[in-house]
């Protein structure tokens, strides 16, 4: 089950990074320069209170230098790319392990 949970999260998450990725490209199309959408700011326009509340509980009940340096270079990061590679991770967490079997090994 979590396998499954696993790899539906990270179909998602790639979905999502073709879909700000293709956002991206028609903002730089129609602009002319390269544009890309951080996480931070897909984030902000969607629900900024709750980033204002994870930055102040990290700071407050984690660390602060977990947020300052750490998560905000991430928020910094072009979604298309952070969805990516937490997606990618996501599947390749989710995978069925192959059984390698005796026969199939090549020695020598």
């Amino acid at each position: 089950m979590l396998r499954f949970l696993s790899r539906f999260i990270g179909l998602w998450l790639l979905a999502g990074a073709l879909v700000a990725l293709v956002v991206d490209g028609a903002k730089t199309i129609a602009s002319g320069s390269v544009v890309t959408t951080a996480v931070g700011q897909m984030w902000y326009s969607v629900s900024p209170a709750t980033l204002n509340a994870a930055q102040a509980g990290i700071q407050r009940n984690v660390s602060p230098f977990l947020w300052d340096p750490i998560i905000q270079s991430i928020l910094t990061a072009p979604g298309f790319v952070v969805f990516g590679i937490l997606g990618a991770l996501l599947l390749l967490a989710g995978r069925k392990k192959r059984e390698l079997k005796l026969s199939e090994l090549e020695i020598g």
